[in-house]
């Protein structure tokens, strides 16, 4: 949801205008509302046990896999119903009902009309994920496809029953929570949960960076990878001292929204049996592990998705040439919810255009197209149900052979002592003639790619000879030891394979590279490193800040003292660090754009703009890092130790808050230390940045995990049920009386 939100920030309020000004009607409209009446016997078809341990941390225990979805779904609307029903309304188009529009709308509508807009709008995400769902046809692309996945065995029946559990589970909570339930907010199917699939992982790989591209105020310019942070490590038996195999789950997410982080424990007795993290409106694990294997991913973004400029007819702006004859241009109307007042809502209707090609986008500088990976598919959640249910190596790979899921990296670990790195992408299949980095020629066949590359074509490294793998949303070539990493000559260039490095994925080579027996101890120093390596982006822009000869400066002075603390600086990020503050402040403008392919800031002003901050703030250019870099929650407030692009990582904005503290908004998250030792057995420790309750405050578990998180401390995973028992607070079965609470013994 961090990348749709960050898309609205660039391209909100302007495509907000655009709907409003483009109405061909608006009416007033009554939202539906939800017939909790209808539900409240759902609890009697599922046979489902939920024990919630001293965490708060639901372990899910059910007869068939479809139960354990069902108590899942049910748990998860326990501690973050308002987040679930915000992916769920967002999947459907229907953002616009939760969200009070009346100050967007009067300033889009006193803007399409010429006049000041009488306040100040903080963008439109709701608009524009309303526009995007219907602009992409999620919604018809699912209702076409999912009844032709399943005759052509793509989706199997009981992956579709597994999602209605998790359907009714939802149902379930809403019917019994009926004052949590927002106006117009409808009974959930199994087809709501693949249209988020289908929604949201083309945003993972890049989809809204071409769609931004779109609103700026020319053509668009050469396509350049952007990234997401996450770290995913694991060493092989032959790296260890004790035979044991190691795996790292080390996601970066935001701490709190549609994408971030919910622990589970599940287990059916039809082989179902993972502990790990699920989105809002995931009935699947994400990433986690089992008994016997486990994997990690990291965010990847290979050149997935094209943009084409249309040749359109000067005399029928409907109309666009291809191979030498005229098509018309497919329209249909998305209708759009916003709602005003209460359960008071308007109907827009703005045109949503379609091509051979894919959506279409009219801008003032041209009609353009856009095509991207599985644009023609919905089959996301069979693989992710396989990967669910795989036991060992041949059925994790024959998951991502489908080829359903489009992107990630995975990195896997499994008992038997193998690791792998697998750079997951679904390629299109294109001719070598076209540059693919800049905008197409939407006006011939030889352009438009209809197939896939095989499974065999992507980056991977299985069993390396080194003992270990690695990756931080990097290049694939950067991948395990040397002589075991993709070679770029093996690859074509219309692959698009990401070619830039992350300070995270300088420290994995160097410190495995530099340790040949890596202990339980090093494994987990390796993930809470705090340094940047010398060849980082970070660590060269500094050098060169010392360098300059800024003595002509106006305001040499402070510039030389600012200079004086960075030639000091170790490159730690310890919160006691006293030259962290000034490198990461005059840094992120310059790094944090260079990493996600936007125009770097200028490096003097970058400096100018971190002295200015400091100096109002704190008094002094060299304030400990923690003094700056703080992590909230609830009644917590403390620094952080580590940041931006280091192992151990702390993300805030881009900018300092009115205080001129970073305050700490996503990076390490739920994160997981899985061991098989030489026999197979499986030990697993992790933690949660907050805990189970995601927005109550009120509960226990809202932040009684933070301390442990920040003292880089974790918990045991218990998988035994028999070993949950000792430690759990309460077993319920939803929808069925309550049962007394679980006596825990002294």
């Amino acid at each position: 949801m961090h990348r749709l939100k960050r898309a609205a920030s660039w391209i909100g309020v302007s495509l907000l205008v655009v709907v409003v000004a483009g109405i061909v009607w608006l009416r007033p409209t009554w939202l539906p509302a939800f017939d909790a009446a209808a539900y409240r016997g759902l609890g009697d078809r599922y046979d489902v046990r939920i024990l919630r341990d001293d965490f708060g941390v639901p372990h899910i225990y059910g007869r068939r896999d479809e139960d354990v979805a069902f108590g899942l779904a049910y748990a998860h609307a326990e501690d973050d119903f308002a987040t679930l029903q915000q992916s769920l309304m967002t999947s459907r188009g229907r953002l616009g009902r939760v969200d009070n529009q009346t100050p967007r709308l009067i300033n889009a509508l006193a803007g399409a009309v010429g006049l000041p807009a009488p306040m100040v709008v903080e963008g439109a995400d709701p608009a524009v994920s309303d526009y995007l769902v219907a602009l992409l046809r999620v919604r018809e692309r699912v209702q076409e496809g999912l009844p032709r996945a399943l005759d052509a065995g793509q989706v199997a029946p009981k992956t579709l029953a597994v999602l209605q559990g998790y359907a009714d589970g939802i149902n379930l909570y809403a019917a019994l929570h009926p004052r949590e339930v927002v106006h117009g907010f409808e009974a959930v199917k199994a087809e709501d949960l693949v249209s988020g699939f289908t929604f949201f992982t083309p945003l993972f790989f890049g989809l809204e960076r071409d769609i931004r591209a779109l609103f700026g105020p020319g053509p668009p310019a050469e396509s350049v990878p952007q990234g997401g942070g996450s770290n995913a490590m694991a060493v092989a038996p032959s790296r260890t001292p004790d035979g044991a195999t190691r795996l790292l789950i080390n996601s970066h997410q935001p701490y709190t929204g549609p994408l971030a982080w919910y622990e589970v424990r599940l287990k059916s007795e039809e082989g179902w049996d993972m502990a790990g993290g699920v989105f809002p409106g995931s009935p699947f694990i994400l990433h986690g592990f089992g008994p016997t294997l486990g994997w990690a991913n990291t965010v990847n973004t290979p050149d997935l998705s094209d943009t084409y400029r249309l040749a359109v007819d000067p005399q029928d702006p409907d109309r666009y040439r291809f191979d030498g004859a005229w098509r018309q241009l497919e329209k249909r109307d998305a209708e759009l919810e916003l709602r005003v007042f209460g359960r008071i809502a308007i109907r827009v209707r703005r045109e949503a255009l379609w091509s051979v090609h894919g959506p279409v986008l009219r801008r003032p500088h041209g009609t353009y197209a856009l095509r991207y990976a599985n644009i023609d598919r919905v089959d996301a959640v069979q693989a992710y149900y396989q990967l669910n249910r795989a036991r060992d190596w041949a059925a994790f790979e024959a998951a991502l052979r489908l080829q359903a899921i489009p992107s990630q990296n995975y990195v896997y670990a499994d008992a038997t002592g193998r690791i792998a790195y697998i750079y997951n992408a679904v390629f299109p299949r294109r001719d070598p003639s076209f540059a693919w980095r800049g905008v197409l020629p939407g006006d011939t066949s030889r352009a438009l790619w209809t197939g896939y590359e095989p499974f065999e074509v992507v980056p991977k490294v299985i069993a390396p000879s080194s003992g270990y793998v690695f990756n931080a949303n990097h290049t694939p070539l950067l991948s395990s030891g040397p002589g075991d990493e993709p070679v770029a000559a093996d690859f074509p260039a219309t692959l698009g394979l990401e070619t830039r490095v992350t300070n995270r994925g300088l420290r994995f080579k160097e410190l495995l590279a530099a340790d040949d027996s890596v202990t339980a101890s090093d494994f987990e120093a390796i993930k809470y490193d705090k340094r940047y390596s010398r060849d980082s982006l970070i660590a060269q822009l500094v050098t060169r800040l010392v360098a300059r000869d800024l003595s002509k400066e106006p305001d040499a002075d402070a510039l030389g003292r600012a200079q004086a603390v960075l030639r000091s600086w170790d490159l730690g990020a310890e919160a006691a660090n006293r030259g962290t503050a000034l490198a990461v402040l005059a840094g992120m403008p310059v790094v944090g754009r260079v990493l996600t392919g936007e125009p770097p800031a200028d490096e003097l002003e970058a400096l100018r703009g971190a002295v200015a901050v400091l100096q109002r703030h704190f008094g002094r250019l060299d304030p400990q890092w923690g003094e700056v870099s703080r992590f909230r929650r609830g009644a917590i407030d403390a620094p952080t130790d580590g940041g931006p692009d280091v192992l151990r990582d702390f993300e805030a904005g881009m900018e300092p808050d009115a205080d001129g503290r970073l305050v700490a908004r996503k990076g390490d998250t739920l994160y997981y230390f899985v061991e098989w030792d030489r026999e197979g057995r499986l030990k697993a420790h992790g933690i949660h940045q907050f805990g189970s309750a995601t927005l109550d405050a009120a509960s226990p578990h809202y932040a009684d995990q933070a301390p442990l998180f920040l003292a880089e401390r974790t918990k045991s995973v218990r998988l035994d049920e028999t070993d949950v028992r000792r430690v759990a607070r309460r077993e319920y079965r939803p929808g069925r009386p309550a049962a007394p609470a679980v006596a825990v013994p002294d």
